[in-house]
């Protein structure tokens, strides 16, 4: 049996658990090492920086236009326990209420040319689209499939999200070639003197590195035998904020998370060259995120992500993996997004 999990509490595991979690020792540990904003500081110094408190503090002392990217993964318009700290389901008004002050903190900390991802289902899509499109440019909603959702008796089984992709400005980074997607190719079209024709042909199979869409199903959620699962409720699997990062960012970009949660965008940053700040109200969730990015040190590796490309779902036995590479790998996909 399991012991219940919280503050200070950790569980007993099956030997092939790769959850992370941090004991009291390393919480105490970790927590030596996390910031609190107090003061107004530049950007530079907030670099690869976690910040241990609640956005609406933070607010007054984040920098303008330092972000290149934002990531935005809110409390969707549910009632959920975050490891003791709860977000009770609101009146849409008052949630629209709540979610445009968040707007008006993060928005302040693009650059001229950067880029908000925001992610939520689809209740809460329905309310923040009109918010969004009042302060930026809606460019598109990402749909990604969740693979998991509990089955409903009188409605269609939910196991979709929504990410919208939004920018400060005409003017923004996108590199499409660094988010290409290998998949199979099922009916292999052949030129005249019987050449491959857009695909590539190996021992391994056929493949075609294909554009990006705006509905995703290639997403495995983070579970027990991966070494990036933790406890989080609500946890983002690595792959997907990778795509986000590498579509919207060079390398150097600085990415702010101002719900970071276990760390998932920070982690990410790091692996794949990028700076990042993030703020988080739950000392453990933060101290996960710093354990995470000690062990991204010593692997750089994004499951679903080899050499610079995306892998489709159910094709690992394919990847060949360079446990070391993917944060290297990321600049053969090369910086050549265009400013819009």
């Amino acid at each position: 049996m399991r012991k219940p999990s919280g503050p200070g509490m950790t569980r007993e595991r099956a030997p092939r658990n790769r959850t992370l979690s941090c004991s009291d020792q390393e919480i105490l540990g970790f927590s030596q090492s996390l910031r609190r904003l107090t003061e107004c500081l530049t950007a530079d110094a907030l670099d690869n920086v976690v910040a241990n408190q609640d956005l609406f503090e933070a607010a007054e002392f984040l920098p303008k236009g330092f972000a290149d990217l934002v990531v935005i993964d809110p409390p969707y318009n549910l009632s959920k326990d975050f490891n003791g700290q709860a977000f009770k389901a609101r009146g849409k008004d008052e949630y629209s209420s709540w979610f445009e002050a968040v707007l008006e903190i993060v928005v302040p900390t693009l650059t001229p040319h950067g880029s908000v991802y925001v992610c939520s289902d689809w209740k809460t899509s329905i309310l923040i689209a009109p918010l969004l499109e009042k302060r930026l440019r809606v460019r598109n909603r990402i749909t990604w499939e969740r693979e998991k959702g509990r089955g409903a008796r009188a409605n269609w089984k939910n196991n979709t999200e929504d990410i919208w992709f939004c920018t400060a400005s005409d003017s923004y980074y996108f590199n499409v070639d660094a988010v290409k997607l290998k998949r199979k190719v099922i009916a292999p079209y052949r030129s005249d003197d019987g050449q491959p024709k857009d695909w590539e042909e190996s021992a391994d199979g056929n493949y075609r590195l294909t554009h990006p869409a705006n509905f995703w199903s290639d997403i495995t959620i983070p579970f027990w035998s991966m070494s990036e699962n933790t406890d989080h409720p609500t946890q983002k699997p690595e792959k997907l904020i990778a795509k986000l990062i590498l579509a919207s960012t060079v390398r150097g970009g600085c990415v702010f998370d101002p719900f970071l949660g276990s760390g998932t965008t920070a982690v990410v940053a790091k692996k794949l060259g990028r700076r990042f700040l993030g703020v988080e109200q739950n000392t453990e969730y933060c101290c996960w995120a710093l354990k995470r990015l000690e062990a991204a040190e010593r692997d750089s590796s994004i499951q679903g992500y080899v050499d610079g490309i995306f892998w489709e779902r159910n094709s690992l036995s394919h990847q060949k993996v360079d446990r070391g590479g993917p944060a290297a790998s990321a600049e053969s996909a090369g910086d050549l997004g265009l400013f819009k």
